[in-house]
């Protein structure tokens, strides 16, 4: 057979070794169907049930592989759908690949059916972004999307007319009347490693050897360097700090490690930010200004592999424009070793207290169910080498404190963009390149309404990812954030019954229990874990806990007093269970 455009995006897509496309078919992309079914032997095509969540798959595909995520639409409504998970890509920095139809270029410019110029609407998400109008554009072009993609770890795009995808790749339509050539071009890519700059690293070393109290900040871009950062840390003395994204940079058990830092981080770490008289941040461009050292209070040195997200928080003293890892290994011989090492020490006990604290929380007696608990029994049956990942909201929280990373574990979630609903495709992603490993979906039963058609997709492509649902029947992050301004909570609960998730888990023939007693989930969770194929635990969890804050801070406690005040339903259920867990903690 003549191969046709489509053919030839597939086979690009092959020899870059692309494996695997998430998305949903429509009659905006036939052709890249055709040119699909034509590789079926050498790519597999991921039919989904929502184009966000082929989106969000790629998205977690390319956040654990490192690896080009690959989605696919058809035109108009399909690629719209795509939007928010390919965003999410965007703003976490990771390699996607977005695929999306559009109408003939005979009728483009006519009110035709589903006429969205996908090209401009794509604009601001993708650093490459092209509808193809010519076959002579082939397959250069897809090189270039693809290299844009993973060098710049960012999103790329390339839309197809009709007529376009089905034409012969050969043809060459139009007569030449310039003397430029069509695009011709490998499926490779050449990426020098990013090396510190020798003056540079001397700035940074200079100013950590003066500093006292010293503290590092690491996040996502650090990933790799984890022995660099424990060594660095080590001979500085330094408490490191983690990102919510780059929780599992360091393992949550390490005696050199604080936590997280922000409104869902530790006290602990919120407390050294304020005493710290250097800060080093590795790999992060931390957004959260009012959880740093006040400006002035302490000089600042970054690395970071994007040299414009130097200095982008605080002034910065000493910026490294490098890879983490090749950084630290240059800059460790230039440090000396800390003689004083009270700073850590001290952190170091109050750590040990926080950890007390939190393990506290996960109290098996409370009846609703504690949400602490619900992620500690979790945490204590699975993998040592399990992902877990996780949507955004309350569910954020209390993986962030409760679950350990220790050994091979990881841990992702919407970081930037902080989107609901991604944790289940996630799964589902990871799950197909890891397909040896235990992945783990906590989310809310907000996120998981969204997308929960998607559970199917597990169940008929028999990939055993367990969910966890932590229902709460509320979107309960959107509730506290509402208490913490002052104002009573409003159109936040959804009505009673509560759902109940697990029948939906058996109805697709996966297994699903429902849990409402506490003493029946560890054993739930052991049996979920242990099943041979998806697995979905909705646990019902008490609706008035509070996610707290590391600290709470005076207007904190301010506006929760003044919504109250005005009329904030549900009060004495709310101060029990914030009683209870001063209780725990006091008696741990």
């Amino acid at each position: 057979m003549t191969e046709i455009v489509g053919e030839s995006l597939a086979r690009r897509l092959v020899e870059w070794g692309v494996d695997t496309i998430f998305g949903l078919p429509g009659d905006g992309i036939n052709g890249l169907m055709e040119g699909f079914r034509r590789q079926r032997e050498k790519i597999r095509f991921i039919l989904v049930h929502h184009e966000e969540a082929a989106a969000f798959m790629a998205t977690g595909y390319a956040k654990a592989t490192g690896r080009l995520g690959v989605c696919a639409a058809t035109s108009g409504p399909g690629a719209i759908h795509l939007l928010n998970g390919l965003y999410d890509a965007k703003l976490d920095h990771v390699p996607v690949l977005a695929l999306t139809g559009m109408q003939e270029t005979s009728v483009l410019g006519t009110h035709y059916q589903q006429e969205v110029h996908l090209d401009r609407l794509y604009q601001d998400l993708a650093a490459y972004n092209l509808m193809i109008t010519n076959p002579q554009q082939m397959p250069g072009v897809v090189d270039l999307a693809i290299r844009n993609a993973l060098t710049r770890r960012t999103v790329s795009h390339l839309t197809f007319p009709n007529d376009i995808q089905v034409a012969a790749a050969a043809e060459d339509p139009y007569r030449h009347v310039g003397p430029g050539t069509p695009p011709a071009s490998m499926p490779n890519r050449s990426v020098a490693p990013l090396r510190p700059a020798e003056d540079e690293l001397a700035r940074a070393a200079d100013v950590l050897r003066q500093g006292g109290k010293i503290a590092m900040l690491v996040g996502v871009g650090a990933r790799h360097a984890r022995d660099e950062v424990l060594a660095v840390a080590e001979k500085l003395a330094s408490p490191i700090v983690k990102t919510l994204a780059g929780k599992f940079t360091v393992p949550d058990d390490h005696p050199l490690t604080t936590g997280g830092l922000g409104l869902l981080g530790t006290a602990p770490s919120e407390e050294l930010m304020e005493e710290c008289d250097t800060l080093f941040m590795i790999g992060t461009s931390f957004p959260y200004g009012k959880y740093l050292p006040a400006e002035g209070q302490a000089r600042v040195v970054q690395i970071d592999a994007d040299p414009t997200l130097l200095g982008i928080r605080r002034p910065t003293e000493a910026p490294v424009a490098a890879d983490a890892k090749l950084a630290l290994q240059a800059l460790l011989p230039m440090l000396d070793e800390a003689k004083d090492r009270s700073f850590l020490e001290k952190y170091q006990r109050k750590m040990d207290d926080w950890r007390s604290d939190m393990k506290a929380l996960q109290d098996p007696s409370r009846d609703p169910i504690a949400p602490q608990y619900l992620m500690g029994c979790v945490d204590e049956a699975a993998a040592g080498d399990a992902i877990l990942t996780c949507d955004s909201g309350t569910i954020a929280t209390w993986a962030a404190r409760h679950w350990t990373i220790r050994g091979g574990r990881e841990f992702y979630l919407s970081g930037n963009l902080a989107t609901m609903a991604p944790g289940l495709p996630y799964a589902i992603g990871i799950q197909h390149a890891y397909p040896g490993r235990q992945v783990v979906a906590f989310v809310g039963d907000g996120g998981f309404a969204m997308l929960m058609a998607d559970f199917l997709t597990a169940v008929r492509h028999g990939l055993p990812i367990k969910v966890v649902v932590n229902n709460n029947n509320s979107y309960g992050q959107i509730l506290w954030e509402q208490i913490i301004l002052g104002y009573p909570e409003y159109a936040v609960r959804h009505q009673r019954p509560e759902a109940d998730f697990a029948a939906w888990a058996r109805a697709c023939g996966a297994y699903g229990a429902k849990i409402k007693d506490p003493g029946d989930l560890p054993g739930a969770i052991r049996e979920a874990l242990a099943h041979d194929g998806p697995a979905l635990v909705d646990c019902d969890v008490d609706p008035n806990e509070p996610p707290m804050p590391g600290r709470v801070k005076y207007d904190q406690a301010k506006h929760f007093a003044e919504a109250f005040l005005r009329g904030q339903p549900h009060k004495a259920s709310t101060l029990a269970a914030v009683a209870r867990d001063k209780i725990n903690e006091l008696l741990s």
